[in-house]
């Protein structure tokens, strides 16, 4: 199945470093960021496991989940936990699960449903597990980005776009190009001129279909 934005998040329970966990239970009332990898012990993945290990503190003052996806079992989680935390001189302080099935991977259209993958696997035999996937309270797909294994993946963006998701949820609005938390944001083409000052004050009008407004508090 294709995973697009607004469908509700695929659940599945798994083994993971923190227990067995069902992913829709997991998420509770919380956002959550759900990000794949290839393969334990690569090095691409080490540092980007190591950048949300030094995160964890930003995603829970969002009210956000981290969960880490990884073909491998959780006793190599746990071998490979000890290098991530050494690299990134902070614990690994979120769950990473057993997809050794490639149950996941499968589920979230990462790799061909009918991809078998050899008992000696290596990175590059799953190297389309490359997928970071933000979801909602509601359980449902916010966002998606997939990368190859040559790009590290900026979670700098990610917290930008987790920022922007939910500035804007649930609100007649949207964020334009670059936007940083405190900058002005978008009023939705749904609302006209007076509905839009009477639902956010100033409104500042660029074009007819392009008006400004304070980002909300």
């Amino acid at each position: 199945m294709t995973i697009r934005i607004n469908d509700t998040a695929p659940n599945f329970t798994t083994d993971s470093t923190a227990g067995e966990l069902t992913l829709h239970d997991w998420v509770g009332d919380n956002y959550a960021i759900l990000f794949s990898h290839p393969k334990d012990f690569t090095p691409v993945c080490t540092t980007e496991f190591g950048a949300v290990a030094r995160l964890v503190p930003e995603f829970k003052k969002r009210n956000t989940k981290v969960m880490g996806v990884s073909v491998d079992s959780v006793e190599e989680h746990h071998k490979w936990m000890r290098d991530i935390e050494a690299f990134a001189g902070a614990p690994a302080d979120f769950p990473i699960i057993d997809d050794t099935s490639l149950q996941v991977a499968k589920l979230y259209d990462m790799l061909p449903a009918e991809s078998v993958l050899p008992d000696g696997r290596t990175a590059a035999d799953s190297a389309t597990v490359r997928t970071v996937f933000i979801i909602g309270p509601d359980k449902k797909i916010r966002l998606t980005m997939s990368y190859p294994m040559s790009v590290g993946r900026n979670f700098a963006e990610i917290i930008r776009a987790l920022d922007a998701i939910q500035a804007t949820d649930g609100k007649p609005l949207a964020t334009p190009a670059d936007w940083r938390p405190g900058e002005d944001v978008i009023v939705g083409l749904d609302l006209n001129d007076e509905q839009a000052k009477d639902k956010f004050g100033e409104i500042d009008i660029k074009l007819p279909y392009l008006r400004f407004t304070k980002a909300p508090k």
